[in-house]
């Protein structure tokens, strides 16, 4: 049932699409076409004799739009939603429940700025059974793992990856330009991985994004999300792994409903969840590039506007003292995990809204103006390392900090900025000196509890704080061109 002949997911058939002028109208087409291939994926599923199958419609929605070169009309000042050459483009699309406001969004700006019609149908692309029907894989035989095989389409990674985000996709003879950075099947393959790494339904997950390394930031995660659901009217509800929701009473709220865990998931995530959606997701990552590549990889399916790092460094600086901060500007990329997907010759700039937003923050929180601020605030090249005990390869690595005039070594912060930069998601990093291993500062057990106690609480207000003014200077401009190529994807 799986074609593999196009990887770019946007193939159509063309005899199921229909017009639209109106973005509404259009969501509205996707979600029938979606929730009926679901609907014939589940009865075929639940046949009790096993002979259903669900059909040649069970497929993913698919939105098109062809425009001529009297319909482009370049504006330099867009970052996203802009068609710059003629021809036609398409993408499939899943779980509208979840992404509707985002591709009412997405469709009314091609509408409005190419004044052409979009179309959906169903594209050529089954819904695998597993992202329909999520126990139809556990506890199964391999007699019945071949019998789905025969009646289901399953999960094809042939055709699931990230060549376009990764600036390589080239689409075949007659085949449309991609819409989108994710095609669908990508998309619901990072939706599942999310819920079993976090322990969270997606459907919780906030347009605001805090990465951090330790535990500590959860824990006074946890009481700033207390007293903003005890006192606050900003927040309708707050989530913790297992789906265990603290509604704001205050307020309607639906959503599904779980039980505290006995062991926490590789990633927990939290969320302090807004009635628009542009809360706080906090997830403790902990330490390491691997995590932070695949969190990253499948936060960006949810299209953030933005996510940071809030976490600890070594400080590589004679006169940086333990509790500084530093705002990187700058990464060195020694982690490993992406040098494939994003080559190291490839720069990751600073976003200025984020750098701004960060710097105001601390200025509000911690107090510090003028030359005070900038004692206790470093802005420099952050140095990201792949190995927990570089500290014990001195002599090898003293040269390329030096000459890299960094001024932290962390292990997970030009990680979160590179797949940012690969996936168009604004990103910043704000970190907090534990410890100088080169001038013989080491973590000692009581210095660090005093430093933890001291430095978290200041450290998470400053990033909630961050968000707050972003919040408040628009998601629009938010979006920087310089992550945009010359060709991407009107969707952003």
């Amino acid at each position: 049932m799986n074609d593999r002949s196009n990887p770019g997911g946007s193939s159509a058939i063309a005899s199921e699409q229909l017009a639209f002028t109106d973005a509404d109208a259009a969501v509205a087409r996707i979600a029938a076409l979606y929730n009926a291939s679901r609907q014939a994926i589940q009865r075929a599923f639940s046949d009790p004799a096993g002979k259903q199958v669900p059909g040649p419609t069970a497929n993913y929605p698919l939105v098109s739009i062809t425009v001529g070169p009297e319909h482009l009309s370049a504006d330099a000042r867009l970052a996203f939603g802009m068609l710059v050459e003629p021809g036609t483009y398409a993408t499939t699309l899943t779980r509208p429940d979840l992404f509707r406001e985002y591709y009412r969004e997405q469709i009314h700006l091609l509408l409005q700025r190419h004044k052409v019609p979009v179309r959906v149908g169903l594209s050529n692309r089954p819904i695998p059974l597993p992202f329909v029907v999520e126990d139809a894989t556990a506890d199964v035989s391999e007699a019945q793992v071949r019998s789905m095989h025969a009646r289901f389409a399953l999960p094809d990674l042939g055709v699931t990856d990230d060549a376009i985000a990764n600036g390589t996709y080239r689409p075949g003879p007659g085949e449309p330009q991609p819409l989108a950075l994710f095609p669908a099947e990508r998309v619901d393959y990072s939706l599942h991985r999310l819920s079993h790494y976090t322990a969270t339904s997606v459907q919780y997950f906030q347009r605001y994004v805090l990465f951090t390394n330790y535990q500590r930031y959860v824990e006074e995660f946890r009481s700033y999300a207390a007293e903003q659901i005890a006192t606050g009217d900003e927040y309708v509800a707050y989530v913790e792994p297992g789906d265990v929701v603290t509604p704001n009473g205050r307020f309607p709220f639906q959503g599904p409903t779980g039980q505290k865990l006995q062991h926490l998931p590789q990633m927990p995530a939290y969320h302090l969840v807004r009635a628009d959606g542009n809360g706080i997701t906090l997830v403790n990552i902990g330490v390491g590039p691997s995590n932070a590549k695949t969190i990253t990889d499948h936060v960006a399916v949810l299209r953030p506007h933005c996510w940071l790092v809030l976490g600890h460094c070594a400080g590589l600086r004679r006169s940086q003292y333990l509790g500084d901060y530093c705002l990187a500007h700058a990464y060195v990329r020694e982690d490993h995990v992406l040098d494939r997907d994003l080559p190291l010759f490839t720069p990751l700039p600073p976003i200025a809204e984020i750098q701004v937003a960060l710097q105001e923050a601390v200025e509000k929180i911690t107090g510090l103006r003028g030359i005070e601020l900038r004692t206790r605030m470093r802005t420099g090249t952050v140095f990201t390392t792949d190995n927990r005990n570089w500290e014990l390869r001195y002599n090898e690595l003293y040269e390329r900090l030096n000459q890299s005039r960094a001024i932290a070594v962390d292990m997970e912060s030009a990680t979160v900025a590179a797949n940012g930069f690969r996936f168009r998601v604004p990103y910043g990093t704000l970190l907090c000196v534990s410890d100088k291993p080169l001038h013989g500062e080491i973590k000692l057990r009581g210095m660090a509890n005093a430093f933890y106690r001291e430095r978290i609480s200041q450290q998470l207000a400053i990033g909630v704080e961050a968000i707050r003014l972003l919040r408040e200077g628009g998601e629009t401009r938010l979006h920087s061109r310089k992550l945009r190529s010359f060709d991407d994807p009107a969707f952003r």
